[in-house]
């Protein structure tokens, strides 16, 4: 999945601040502290984060000819 650019509960822009997450965290700074320092404050933003999981290399081996 992608992440979408607007939270689909309150609708604030989030796509902006993926990437950031992700190479913070894979820093390993805290998933918390990063949320927090982006401004995603709301349990909705924040879910979507966290609940991420990226399978558009695993959808793509299956549509390779």
């Amino acid at each position: 999945m992608q992440i979408p650019v607007r939270c689909f509960s309150c609708g604030k822009v989030i796509g902006d601040k993926w990437n950031e997450f992700e190479e913070r965290t894979e820093e390993g700074e805290d998933k918390k502290e990063v949320l927090d320092d982006l401004g995603l404050e709301k349990y909705c933003c924040r879910t979507v984060f966290l609940t991420n999981v990226d399978t558009i290399e695993e959808v793509g081996e299956h549509h390779i000819a």
